[in-house]
């Protein structure tokens, strides 16, 4: 499993890694986590540099199957993340507008959504 800089989670079969940390994983899942549920997106295989992994770790399946979260069609998991980042969109412009109201000047935090 990967954890990369702009939030994204990796799943899939370590084939690659160099001295600069550049990584190949071949059998590529995206898995999309909002709330509870879950969906995963095949990628096939994936190529990452090494400046972007934010964490690297081995799955433990004993421990994947226990999990309380619930899996999800991608249709589902894609409209649950566009409702989230909406949501916090909104959250966002009701801060600025209540800090501008206060006479405070108000600036956002950098998210992994917010990074490219």
């Amino acid at each position: 499993m990967v954890y990369l800089r702009d939030g994204r989670t990796l799943i899939g079969y370590l084939r690659s890694v160099d001295q600069f940390a550049n990584l190949v994983l071949h059998r590529t899942i995206e898995r999309i986590h909002v709330g509870t549920r879950y969906g995963d997106i095949d990628r096939g295989v994936f190529v990452i540099r090494g400046e972007n992994v934010v964490l690297l770790g081995e799955i433990d399946d004993t421990k994947e199957g226990a999990a309380t979260l619930e899996k999800v069609s991608i249709e589902e998991i894609l409209e649950a993340q566009r409702v989230e980042q909406e949501r916090r969109q909104e959250q966002e412009q009701l801060r600025a507008r209540f800090m501008k109201e206060r006479g405070l000047q108000y600036t956002a935090e950098i998210g992994p959504d917010d990074m490219y």
